[in-house]
């Protein structure tokens, strides 16, 4: 818990410039502080517009603990990040899971941009200073393919490629149950929990989001989905997936049955950003990879295929 005063070089702000300044973080990490409500001004609630007053008082609370999803095993620090293909404009990687796509509040773990650094990699200066060359985030317990800027023309064209939504995302995810129908399309508005400030649920009023899916198997409780994104919300699939009552085998924090997790010994969320492909920002070849499936999702599946369960 910290405790600010506004003074009058400050007054006139907005919150969100005048708590980074305060707090000498950066304006995203700010206004994610505000979006989960760990922000007060004068005992209320505030928006990030809200413009401060002097000698207002400011209190900020920690994040909930699990908006960093403590469920999942941390990714060992030194970790070495799987590398796909790179060249002067992009990396492309197999992200692990246990591992943030950048630093953020309330994750103290290892992240993808700080581990490609050590690894000697030069990462694009556009984007916040915490999520340089970002141009696609996954959540922290999805593993897969992953494709980060090393020049300012490729971030600002692959940030472009992902508005467009010309980006090809293929995800696997192991379900819970089987869906009805086997194929499918999810096209619901998805915003923030009403009640959890650090889930994601579908919403009236949230922002527009589809996801197309198709069964590739079944198997004793659970379906095997080959899911492609036309949309890229936060935590998307999980959210449509729970909202139709299959949760992500796994997937505690949407609802997924602890029970069956555990007999897989899975301590985060069976999906795996499979497929990317795009337009390569300086030749304007077509680029498209894959990742291989990680060892726990690989024994999970095994486990379900065997009938162990």
């Amino acid at each position: 818990m910290s405790d600010f005063v506004v003074n009058q070089e400050l007054a006139g702000e907005r919150l969100d410039v005048a708590l980074a300044h305060l707090m000498k973080i950066s304006r995203t990490s700010a206004s994610e502080l505000i979006d989960a409500n760990c922000v007060h001004v004068n005992s209320r609630e505030a928006a990030r517009s809200y413009r401060v007053s002097f000698a207002d008082k400011i209190k900020v609370s920690e994040l909930p603990a699990s908006d960093a999803e403590p469920e999942l095993l941390a990714a060992d620090y030194e970790i070495e990040i799987p590398i796909l293909y790179e060249d002067q404009d992009l990396v492309v990687i197999n992200k692990p899971a246990g591992v943030a796509a950048h630093s953020s509040v309330g994750w103290s773990g290892p992240n993808v941009i700080s581990r490609l650094t050590q690894q000697g990699q030069r990462i694009s200066t556009s984007g916040a200073a915490e999520r340089q060359g970002i141009v696609q985030r996954l959540d922290v317990g999805t593993s897969g393919v992953m494709i980060i800027a090393k020049s300012e023309i490729a971030y600002s064209h692959l940030k472009q490629q992902f508005r467009d939504r010309t980006v090809k995302k293929i995800y696997l995810a192991i379900v819970q149950g089987y869906p009805d129908p086997a194929n499918g399309t999810i096209d619901a508005p998805i915003g923030r929990h009403p009640g959890a400030d650090y889930r994601f649920a579908v919403v009236a009023g949230g922002r527009p989001s589809i996801t197309h899916y198709d069964t590739l198997e079944m198997y004793r409780y659970a379906s095997l989905l080959r899911i492609e994104l036309e949309t890229g919300r936060t935590h998307q699939i999980r959210v449509h997936l729970a909202a139709v009552r299959h949760p992500c085998v796994g997937d505690l924090t949407y609802g997924a049955d602890p029970t069956l997790a555990d007999k897989l010994n899975l301590k985060r969320q069976w999906l795996h950003a499979a497929e990317l492909g795009f337009i390569h920002p300086s030749s304007g070849e077509k680029m498209y990879f894959k990742a291989e499936l990680p060892q726990d999702l690989v024994h999970a599946q095994e486990l379900l295929s065997d009938v162990l369960v």
